[in-house]
């Protein structure tokens, strides 16, 4: 895979009152499976946020959905196996990685994964802690 998106590049795509729409918007439109990824949980975390938003920005469920099909349709979804996961969150520990640092380095482990060339985030400190060697891959869209 070429590309992997983060959720924190996801979620904007689909919020046209989000600072960081119109480069997530493009960098969405230009993505194919067979290029592009994202992690499966994404699709949770992309559900929760816009369920949540506060006023005129709040989807119902079934409007959510409808955006995570097309999630599901342009992105390939990679998910970790139990055991990867479990690995993973060793690996987050012994890295002094805590709270909700983890789930992004879970992600990072599903671009990992993906062999993914570069990381799509706005999180890009987070990003750039977990493989500090290789800092070129991690980029705003």
């Amino acid at each position: 895979m070429n590309r992997f998106f983060d959720t924190s590049a996801l979620i904007p795509v689909f919020n046209e009152n989000h600072v960081h729409h119109g480069p997530s918007f493009q960098a969405f439109l230009s993505a194919n499976k067979k290029t592009c990824c994202c992690a499966a949980h994404s699709l949770a975390e992309i559900y929760a946020v816009l369920t949540r938003l506060p006023g005129k920005n709040r989807l119902s469920g079934d409007q959510a959905l409808l955006l995570l099909e097309e999630v599901s349709f342009r992105l390939t979804l990679i998910a970790l196996t139990g055991e990867e996961y479990l690995l993973s969150v060793k690996q987050a520990a012994s890295r002094g990685i805590t709270g909700g640092g983890v789930y992004d380095y879970l992600l990072f482990c599903c671009a990992q994964k993906a062999k993914a060339e570069t990381i799509y985030t706005w999180n890009l400190k987070h990003f750039q802690q977990f493989d500090p060697d290789n800092n070129h891959r991690v980029s705003t869209p």
